[in-house]
């Protein structure tokens, strides 16, 4: 069996998947390291032995991320193919949503967003606020710069100690916008706000702001669909700001199966350019 390997190679996480000749997925597997090469290898090892395969069945590697700028020449003599990230990221998201055209949003450390139309992509632009954001302010804010420290905190927050609403200023909606819609991230802190508070207004301000963006991109290009990937889809308050945003925005959001994975899905899809 010739196998083709997707990975997707970032700052703090490496993201493998396997795709079987006829293109289907094998399975996923993330590893966390701050070296990348070392974050590469380890995955790579981890990945063929959960599997039960080797190295000889794999046919090509196709790499991709901020860390395969680190990679050169083949891995362990595998024809190795380096794939340029936002083009992984919009075939990934595409595939994994199965559509044809839509705004895939990669929420990783920082922000991407791409127009993606069949093999066809343009970046659009991209933003700060993102995952580096959490854990930086959420240091500051909690005291705690960890991923699920902070996501455990924000379930037992409280935004109305944090943000202020159009209901905190008005008494009736303000056109289509809803008495509980947020006016302002962090306007309205109370004096006894917790950290609990503080740390769900600081993922509620994260998501809020690339939901948003996403809605204008859609806007500027006469496209109706979002596609959400990367790291911070695993966010659980996400489902719940989408809902809130689809008052507001008539646009369809796709959180993928997957949708971490979704760019080293797309770096391992450029295999059918290279056969």
């Amino acid at each position: 069996m010739k196998i083709i390997l997707g990975i997707d190679i970032g700052g703090s996480t490496t993201k493998i998947v396997g795709l079987k000749p006829d293109g289907a997925l094998i399975s996923t597997m993330m590893v966390r390291a701050y070296d990348q090469l070392t974050s590469l290898y380890g995955a790579l090892g981890n990945y063929t032995d959960t599997n039960g395969f080797s190295l000889h069945d794999v046919e090509k590697i196709f790499i991709t991320g901020v860390g395969a700028s680190y990679i050169h020449g083949n891995i362990y003599g595998i024809p190795t193919v380096r794939i340029e990230e936002f083009s992984a990221t919009a075939r990934g998201g595409l595939a994994l949503a199965h559509a044809k055209e839509a705004v895939v949003v990669s929420m990783g450390t920082g922000t991407a967003f791409i127009h993606a139309k069949a093999k066809e992509y343009i970046h659009i632009g991209g933003s700060g606020v993102g995952g580096g954001m959490l854990m930086g302010l959420g240091r500051v804010l909690t005291g705690s710069s960890d991923f699920e420290t902070i996501c455990s905190l924000a379930d037992g927050g409280d935004l109305r100690n944090v943000d202020l609403t159009v209901g905190d200023i008005s008494k009736q909606d303000i056109e289509t916008l809803g008495m509980d819609i947020t006016a302002a991230n962090f306007a309205n802190i109370r004096d006894y706000a917790t950290d609990k508070d503080m740390a769900l207004g600081l993922i509620n301000v994260v998501l809020q702001t690339i939901i948003t963006m996403s809605a204008f991109a859609c806007r500027g290009l006469s496209v109706n669909t979002v596609i959400l990937t990367g790291a911070l889809t695993q966010l659980r308050k996400l489902p719940e700001i989408i809902d809130m945003c689809r008052s507001i925005y008539p646009i369809n959001f796709i959180i993928p199966e997957n949708a971490v994975f979704a760019t080293a899905v797309g770096a391992a899809l450029h295999f059918e350019d290279h056969k």
